[in-house]
């Protein structure tokens, strides 16, 4: 057997290899390992796990990637043709316009996370996709409190709150409608009811919320929008941005397309679900312009 090292890429024997990892932590015959695609946070004996250097990915790490990449062009073609119906009713209505002729407000993003290194990818891909974002490593059980003063600093019109979760192993009596039964659902719940507290209206607060096999039910009975997980799976590290980025930009006059949602995240129907809700973008007019070129002629001493 080869020796585990804290930070190594490893798998797991007992599951064929079908995730990979990073060792987070270890004790003498136990490790705690994290979803390097997946926000899945495990623990495994040090004996099921096997160092890979240059990980080959399995069949669902590799149906991941392309469904990310399929999502991410996605996305970016929705702006696209976005940008374009805004040019062409300005246009009609204007009649003489040249180049861009307004200015966007895409909905601003506040991202709670209870993992530094995801947090990381998703404010990245929030750059990459132009969605305005705040971002905050927070542990799952303090979510709640640090709500209370970032929601009125920061204001957002999007929340996503997020991390690790799972059902609990070595329960005798597994009840799935119990939230005693995950990880930190109900530290989500709490999240989640602290921003309804906040803003009660489901269109002027899109929340997004929910991990791994989160308790879907009771995240949406709290006041979320969107939740993970309905079937109990596993989501990609990234499904929440894509929801929220998708919230961003529809249109406040539209209400997103729950199907919309759902082919733009990588864990599909079973991974994450949610109720009918108006989007945060909107446009303004005339265009922002390039204040040092213009020529002002003073008018008050």
């Amino acid at each position: 057997m080869d020796l585990t090292n804290l930070g190594d890429l490893v798998v797991r024997r007992s599951y064929g290899g079908d995730v990979t990892f990073r060792v987070e932590s270890m004790t003498r015959s136990q490790a705690i390992i994290k979803g390097t695609e997946f926000r899945l946070l495990a623990d495994a004996p040090l004996m099921d796990l096997v160092r890979v250097e240059r990980p080959v990915p399995s069949e669902k790490s590799q149906r991941a990637r392309v469904k990310a990449t399929e999502s991410l062009e996605r996305l970016q073609k929705d702006r696209k043709d976005q940008d374009e119906r805004n040019q062409a009713e300005l246009m009609h209505e204007l009649h003489s316009l040249s180049g861009p002729a307004y200015f966007e407000v895409p909905g601003k993003v506040l991202h709670l996370d209870g993992d530094p290194s995801y947090l990381k990818k998703s404010l990245d891909l929030y750059e990459k996709l132009r969605v305005p974002a705040d971002g905050y490593y927070v542990q799952e059980p303090a979510m709640a409190d640090a709500l209370r003063s970032l929601l009125p600093r920061v204001r957002p019109d999007i929340l996503v709150i997020t991390g690790h979760d799972g059902v609990l192993k070595g329960l005798i009596n597994q009840d799935l409608y119990n939230l005693n039964s995950y990880k930190n659902s109900r530290s989500f719940v709490e999240a989640v009811q602290v921003a309804r507290q906040y803003e009660r209206g489901f269109d002027a607060l899109t929340i997004v919320a929910g991990a791994c096999q989160s308790h879907f039910e009771a995240l949406l009975q709290a006041g979320a929008n969107f939740a993970s997980s309905p079937a109990r799976i596993l989501i990609h590290a990234l499904d929440p941005v894509y929801v929220a980025a998708k919230a961003s930009f529809t249109p406040i006059r539209n209400t997103i397309h729950i199907t919309d949602v759902l082919n733009h995240t990588i864990s599909g129907i079973q991974g994450v679900g949610g109720i009918e809700t108006r989007g945060s973008y909107r446009i303004g007019l005339p265009r922002l312009r390039d204040l040092s070129t213009l020529k002002v002629v003073p008018s008050a001493n």
